[in-house]
């Protein structure tokens, strides 16, 4: 209570946020998406009270952003895979590596580090967390323009960067529990959102089918059973959430959240399709197409930014694919996929 805030009743939260909206107030939450729904659950659980005392307030409020520094070239699907190391000097650790597909780096005060501190144990072993000054010398952002023309995602080069023993989160090799806290988090955040019914993506469908409705009654009868059908999708997720939120206990997120990642990133790819299909040849055109870089992630302001967006819906915070190997070890009990490096050390396993 109180880390970050007034130590009121967070049931509050909601009634604040209903304020501020309704007053033309900014969404933190939106300008600041990786802070809030990973990064700070994750300083909430493993920060010193010094670090949470420090960073959550202003992390909270959008004056810091932050961002998520784990996905590598080489290590991507397979986190506990990466390659940036992180050497010990003195009071000091010294950090070297790539990483990539680094949401809002260019925006961010903050990153959320795992980097490799052991080589000689095994690869889930050996990586410790920390929270890197995205200002330190040796830090090189650069932007990955994707579909959009946007850059919100970049790749981001460590060059003998210096991080103070006093921003490493958790001990030395506890970066894959670190790691897992966060990825848990990720996916309730992408997936996990309880809207209003009928509102968000669906809301603009459905909009779209009635202005059809009206303008062209019999085609718009032959979109009618897939505006209905995405609908009843959006409706279940909806009351799936709030149902696997009625469930959660503990303050790390199980593997329900890849359940709610799964059916979101599927919904919103599905929702967007059919929007700009609705459109018929306006959904074709795109308007200026700019290579720039956003101050706000995740922008879909025109359906046609939405559709091309919503493909990365399915590969962010983990790809559909590997979700599907959570809910099957972790939920169904199902034997996992051989692994040939699981039981061996980090620095002999093949690398490309």
């Amino acid at each position: 209570m109180g880390a970050g805030g007034l130590g009121a009743d967070v049931r509050l939260q909601a009634a604040v946020n209903h304020v501020i909206a309704a007053a033309g107030g900014p969404d933190a939450a939106a300008v600041n998406p990786i802070g809030h729904g990973m990064c700070a659950p994750t300083l909430v659980v493993w920060g010193t009270e010094e670090q949470r005392r420090r960073h959550l307030r202003p992390l909270f409020s959008g004056e810091e952003i932050w961002c998520q520094l784990f996905s590598e070239p080489g290590a991507g699907s397979d986190v506990a895979g990466l390659a940036t190391r992180a050497r010990r000097d003195g009071d000091e650790w010294v950090a070297d590596g790539q990483k990539v597909w680094t949401t809002m780096a260019h925006q961010s005060s903050w990153g959320l580090l795992i980097a490799r501190t052991d080589p000689d144990v095994v690869k889930h072993q050996g990586l410790t967390a920390f929270v890197l000054d995205m200002s330190a010398p040796g830090v090189d952002v650069r932007p990955l323009h994707q579909l959009t023309g946007e850059a919100e995602f970049n790749e981001v080069f460590l060059d003998r960067v210096r991080i103070p023993d006093l921003a490493r989160l958790g001990e030395v090799g506890d970066g894959w529990k670190v790691v897992l806290t966060t990825l848990m988090n990720e996916r309730v955040s992408i997936g996990g959102v309880i809207p209003p019914r009928g509102s968000g993506p669906i809301a603009r469908l459905v909009d779209r089918y009635r202005e059809l409705v009206r303008a062209d009654p019999a085609t718009a009868r032959l979109h009618t059973d897939t505006v209905a059908g995405l609908w009843v999708r959006a409706e279940v997720l909806r009351l799936a959430n709030i149902r696997l939120s009625q469930l959660r206990t503990g303050e790390t997120p199980g593997p329900e959240g890849s359940i709610s990642k799964i059916m979101a990133a599927d919904l919103a790819k599905d929702v967007y399709s059919e929007l700009v299909t609705l459109m018929g040849a306006e959904g074709l055109l795109y308007g200026t197409y700019e290579k720039v870089r956003p101050v706000v992630a995740m922008e879909y302001s025109t359906p046609q930014k939405a559709f091309l967006r919503s493909r990365a819906n399915s590969i962010e915070g983990g790809t559909s694919e590997v979700m599907k190997n959570v809910l099957a070890e972790r939920l169904l009990g199902l034997p996992g996929d051989p692994r040939a490096d699981k039981d061996v050390p980090w620095r002999v396993i093949p690398r490309s």
